[in-house]
């Protein structure tokens, strides 16, 4: 298990350590527009990153940007500034613990509900009551699917299952490049996390009964926080979207400059996937 979790972060450490290597400048500045509350920016090449905030008025971005310019394009048929959207409440969303920066907004412009899984409004995705089926126009999952318990393909099902038949599913994870997704805890059962003399440890019992510790944990948002279950592979990805029925998926690594959106590394870039691809 340490081994996992070492690699998984390792795994992170290179992505940032690769894309400030890759800038043709650290002290460059980069222009562009947020698009999600339309103010106009100015940062260094080095902060221009997936998880890094970019924006000085909403805190947005590279990540939350690209959701929300694959949310407006597949709706609209081109990528427009949340701020400005005209309101369709006829259009009907919700949201997995969404960034507020973009859950506010598109709270105002559709019928759309940002749900969480340990506070209300909430939504277990893994586990969705069946009066939700079929009612939604889209779902974004943004960096949460990591953070599901085994067995994970319950998600994805309940995903494909949630949206209406020309619905879209607005997706991100961390991922890798490797052939398969890294389970950290593949028997997780019955377990807990205990926090000792300042560190933190997860014990589970599987169903057949052995007990199982692991330490070196990997959380998302600090120490205790949301735990993170797996690192996926990118072809294990599609393979999951494949076998929960959708129509097709795509890897939407087009870059958007005009509104700081880039992709210079081929990992943890944003998907599409399709209920269907009559559309």
């Amino acid at each position: 298990m340490q081994l996992t979790t070492q690699i998984s972060r390792g795994f992170r450490k290179l992505a940032i350590f690769r894309r400030s290597r890759d800038a043709s400048s650290i002290g460059q500045k980069v222009r562009f527009q947020c698009n999600i509350c339309g103010a106009f920016c100015s940062v260094p090449a080095a902060e221009l990153q997936r998880e890094v905030a970019s924006c000085d008025r909403c805190g947005s971005t590279v990540r939350t940007r690209a959701i929300a310019h694959l949310l407006t394009t597949e709706l609209f048929g081109r990528s427009l500034i949340t701020a400005d959207l005209t309101r369709r409440r006829d259009l009907a969303g919700i949201g997995l613990s969404d960034s507020d920066n973009y859950a506010r907004r598109l709270s105002d412009k559709f019928n759309y509900t940002n749900t969480f899984f340990h506070q209300e409004p909430r939504l277990d995705i893994a586990a969705a009551p069946e009066d939700l089926d079929r009612r939604f126009d889209f779902i974004i999952a943004s960096d949460v699917f990591e953070h599901v318990a085994p067995p994970v393909s319950r998600a994805f099902v309940n995903a494909r299952r949630l949206l209406k038949p020309h619905g879209v599913l607005i997706f991100s994870v961390p991922y890798s490049l490797e052939p398969e997704t890294r389970e950290h805890f593949p028997d997780l059962h019955d377990y807990r996390l205990i926090e000792v003399n300042g560190s933190w440890r997860l014990e589970n019992r599987t169903a057949d009964g052995r007990t199982q510790v692991f330490t070196d944990l990997v959380f998302h948002g600090g120490p205790g926080s949301t735990l993170e279950m797996r690192l996926f592979s990118r072809n294990a990805l599609l393979r999951e979207f494949v076998n929960a029925g959708f129509a097709g998926v795509r890897i939407a690594d087009e870059s958007q400059a005009a509104y700081g959106i880039v992709w210079p590394e081929p990992w943890s870039i944003p998907m599409v996937a399709y209920a269907s691809l009559a559309r």
